[in-house]
C-alpha cells in the first residue's frame, strides 16, 4: 500500500499554529524533556524518588505510600522476580487487586527487566486463562487473596509469587539493571476480530514519549492529584499511573466497580484532585451524583477519551465544574497511543455534536487515506493512520496481523504507519473531526451508512442521554436499531424520534425501532459493549395507535398481508406502512401480493395518499374506482409556492 503524505502533512506543518495558542494550561511545571524517552522507565521514576522522596506516590482510603517507600517495595519484588526468572526479558503476569498492589507489582516487573502483563480480576476465567497461555508467561504475580485463581487459570510448569509471603531479607535498594529504551514494557489485551483478545506490546521508549507529550500538555508537576479511575489493564490507566509517577505528582486510585459513583464526587473534593479522566459514558452517570459539588472542586483538568465525546459532556463540563478548569478530549488506540489533544475553556464555542478531536501531538503524524491507502484532501473523510517511530512493536506472536496494520515508512525510514480503523476529516489547520469506527459502517437496502453520524443526530435530542445504532438482522435483512438511555426529563416515544430524526436524515438513516435501556452495556474499559445489547423486539415496531380490528374481508385479507412484511405482528387497520418501518422495497411486495389477491394492480404512489389498510381498503372497494398511472401525483396540492416536480424512476414508480 502506498500513498502521498505530502499533500496534507506539510501544508498542516506551515499552517498549524501549535495548539496552545487557543486554551491551554498555565500553570508552572518542569518540560518532560525529549532526550528523557532514550532510558527506562525506571530509571525515570528513580529520579523522582530521589527528589520527591517524602511524598504522596499512592493514596486510597487504606493505604498511602510515598515515593521511596513505593521504591523499595517495588525493589524487593524485582529481587524475587529476578532470582525466580532470571533478568531475560519476558511477559509475567501480574493478577491482583487494581490499587498500591498493581502498581508496585507493575514498577517491580519493570525494574527486574521484564515485560508486565495486568490481568483483570473482573475478567471471566476463561479469558484470563486464554490471555496468559497467548502471552506464555512462566511466572504469575499475586496475592494470597488471588492464589487459589491464579493456579486455577495457569498453565503448566507456571511459578508463582506471593507478595504476601516473599521471602525476607531480599534488598530493597534498586537493582539499576541495564535496560535498554527499545525493549518490551508491557503487553495490554484488547479485543481482537476473531474473538479472542490480543496483545500489543510497547517498549519503554513508547511510554515515556506518550508520557512526555501528556507532561508537557497538561502542564503535571509534583502539585498535581490524579484519578485513577480505569483498569490497570488497559492503556488509559497506565497514562494516570505514570503521569503520576514519572512526574513526581500524586495518584489516588477509586475501584468504581466495588466503591460505585456515591462518593467520588466528594472523595474528588477532599483529596484536592487537580486532573480527572475518564472515559464520557461513565462520567455522564457520575455527573448526576454531582450536581452540587462544582464550587468545591479544586480540578484544573477534566481530561475524557477512550470513545466519541459529545457536546453534550462538554455541557455538562460547563455546567458542574469550576472556573478555572479545563476541558480536555484526547483520542488515541492501544497500538499508537494518545495522538490528538483538544483543549477547550467555559468560553469555548463547539462546532456540531461531537468535540474535536484536535491537534496532533509532537512525534506523531496524523494522515487520512482512501480505499487505496492515498491521502485524502482537506475536510475530506478517509481512514485515519498514524505516522510514527513510537507506535507500538506489534501484536504479540501475531505477525501476518502486525503487518496487515503497521506498514513500513513509504520514504525507507524509520518510522512505521498504524491503520486505525477509525474516521475522520481534517480541517485547514490541522485540526482533525473523528467520525467513528470504519468497521460501524453497514449496508441498508443498498446505501453505505456510519451508524455514528445517526447516533450523533440522535444523542443531539435534549431527552436522550446515551445511544448506540446497530444494524440487527430481521426476516433476513438489515435494519437499524437504536438503544438509548433517556435523561427522563421528558417521554420520547418512538413515533416522534422518528419525526424529529426525519427533519435531518434521510428516511433509510431513521432507526426503525428503538429500545430503551436504563443504561448502554459496557465493557471493562468503560465502552460501549455492543455485542451485549438485547435483541430488540420486532413486534414494538410502529406506532402506539390504539388496535383497530379489521371489519370486513378486505380489511382483513390486507391485514394478513402486512402482518406477513412485517415480521407476523398484529397490524390495525389504523397503521401507517411508513411509521410501522416500512419503505419502497416492501411497499414493491406489498402491492404485488395485492395484485396477486385481488387482481388489481396500484401505483406505488398510491401509499403516500393511502397510506393505512383502512385508506387501501377505500380505494379498492370503490365502485368508480380505477388506477391512476399519471405521472403527475400531488402531494401537497394546496401550497401558494412555486411548484416542485420529483420525475419518476425509468418504471414509472
Amino acid at each position: 500500500m502506498r500513498h502521498s503524505v505530502e499533500p496534507i502533512a506539510d501544508i498542516i506543518d506551515e499552517l498549524q499554529p501549535n495548539p496552545s495558542h487557543l486554551v491551554g494550561p498555565i500553570n508552572a511545571f518542569t518540560e518532560f524533556a525529549v532526550q528523557d524517552i532514550a532510558r527506562s522507565i525506571p530509571d525515570r521514576f528513580e529520579k523522582q524518588v530521589a527528589k520527591y522522596r517524602q511524598r504522596v506516590a499512592i493514596k486510597t482510603p487504606d493505604i498511602q505510600l510515598d515515593y521511596h517507600s513505593l521504591n523499595q517495595a517495588a525493589n524487593r519484588l524485582a529481587r524475587a522476580i529476578v532470582t525466580q526468572h532470571g533478568t531475560k526479558s519476558e511477559p509475567v503476569a501480574l493478577l491482583l487487586d487494581n490499587g498500591p498492589g498493581m502498581i508496585t507489582a507493575i514498577l517491580g516487573t519493570l525494574k527486574a527487566g521484564k515485560m508486565f502483563v495486568a490481568l483483570d480480576l473482573t475478567f471471566p476465567k476463561r479469558r484470563l486463562a486464554y490471555m496468559l497461555s497467548d502471552a506464555q508467561a512462566g511466572l504469575i504475580v499475586t496475592s494470597s487473596e488471588h492464589l487459589s485463581l491464579a493456579r486455577e487459570i495457569a498453565q503448566m510448569g507456571c511459578e508463582f509469587i506471593n507478595v504476601d509471603k516473599m521471602p525476607s531479607g531480599l534488598s530493597a535498594e534498586n537493582l539499576n539493571l541495564p535496560i535498554l529504551p527499545g525493549v518490551g514494557a508491557y503487553i495490554v489485551y484488547t479485543s481482537g476480530s476473531t474473538g479472542q483478545p490480543k496483545g500489543i506490546v510497547h517498549s519503554h521508549r513508547n511510554l515515556l514519549h506518550n508520557i512526555m507529550n501528556y507532561t508537557n500538555a497538561f502542564h503535571i508537576s509534583p502539585d498535581d492529584r490524579l484519578t485513577l479511575l480505569h483498569s490497570s489493564s488497559y492503556s488509559s490507566a497506565l497514562v494516570d499511573i505514570f503521569c503520576a509517577l514519572l512526574n513526581g505528582a500524586a495518584l489516588f486510585p477509586w475501584d468504581v466497580r466495588h466503591q460505585g459513583l456515591v462518593g467520588l464526587a466528594d472523595w474528588l473534593v477532599e483529596q484536592a484532585i487537580t486532573v480527572f479522566n475518564w472515559a464520557p459514558t461513565p462520567f455522564r452517570y457520575f455527573v448526576e451524583t454531582a450536581s452540587d459539588v462544582a464550587s468545591r472542586l479544586s480540578l484544573r483538568l477534566l481530561v475524557l477519551g477512550s470513545e466519541p465525546v459529545t457536546k453534550r459532556d462538554f455541557e455538562l463540563y460547563r455546567k458542574h465544574f469550576p472556573e478555572n478548569c479545563l476541558f480536555v478530549n484526547r483520542l488515541g488506540t492501544s497500538e499508537s497511543n494518545n495522538f490528538c489533544l483538544y483543549f477547550a475553556d467555559r468560553q469555548t464555542v463547539l462546532e456540531g455534536h461531537v468535540v474535536l478531536a484536535g491537534y496532533a501531538v509532537p512525534g506523531k503524524k496524523v494522515l487520512l487515506l482512501d480505499n487505496q491507502g492515498q491521502e485524502v484532501g482537506f475536510d475530506q473523510i478517509g481512514q485515519i493512520a498514524i505516522q510514527s517511530s513510537y507506535l507500538a512493536l506489534g501484536y504479540w506472536r501475531k505477525p501476518e496481523l502486525t503487518e496487515a496494520v503497521f506498514l513500513p515508512d513509504p520514504d525507507g525510514g524509520n518510522e512505521r504507519i498504524y491503520l486505525t480503523g477509525d474516521l475522520g476529516r481534517m480541517r485547514c489547520d490541522g485540526c482533525l473531526e473523528h467520525l467513528g469506527r470504519k468497521d460501524f459502517q453497514v449496508k441498508i437496502r443498498g446505501y453505505r451508512i456510519e451508524t455514528a453520524e445517526i447516533e450523533t443526530a440522535i444523542a443531539a435530542l435534549e431527552s436522550v442521554r446515551d445511544v448506540v445504532v446497530v444494524a440487527r438482522d430481521r426476516l433476513g435483512e438489515q435494519r437499524l436499531v437504536a438503544y438509548l438511555v433517556l435523561t427522563g426529563h421528558a417521554p420520547l416515544s418512538g413515533d416522534k424520534l422518528k419525526r424529529l430524526l426525519g427533519e435531518t436524515l434521510p428516511d433509510y438513516m431513521v432507526p426503525d425501532t428503538y429500545v430503551t435501556l436504563d443504561e448502554l452495556p459496557m465493557t471493562a474499559t468503560g465502552k460501549t459493549d455492543r455485542k451485549a445489547l438485547p435483541d430488540p423486539d420486532w413486534n414494538t415496531f410502529g406506532t402506539k395507535k390504539h388496535y383497530a380490528p379489521p371489519g370486513n374481508s378486505t380489511e382483513a385479507a390486507l391485514a394478513e398481508i402486512w402482518s406477513g412484511l412485517f415480521g407476523g405482528r398484529q397490524i390495525g387497520i389504523h397503521d401507517d406502512f411508513f411509521e410501522l418501518g416500512g419503505y419502497s422495497l416492501l411497499a414493491a411486495s406489498l402491492f404485488a401480493q395485492i395484485h396477486e389477491r385481488f387482481g388489481q394492480r396500484l401505483p406505488l404512489a398510491t401509499l403516500l395518499k393511502a397510506p393505512t389498510i383502512a385508506q387501501l381498503t377505500k380505494i379498492l372497494t370503490e365502485d368508480d374506482w380505477s388506477p391512476s398511472w399519471s405521472s403527475l401525483v400531488p402531494i401537497q396540492p394546496n401550497g401558494s409556492k412555486p411548484p416542485l416536480f420529483f420525475v419518476h424512476a425509468h418504471g414509472g414508480n
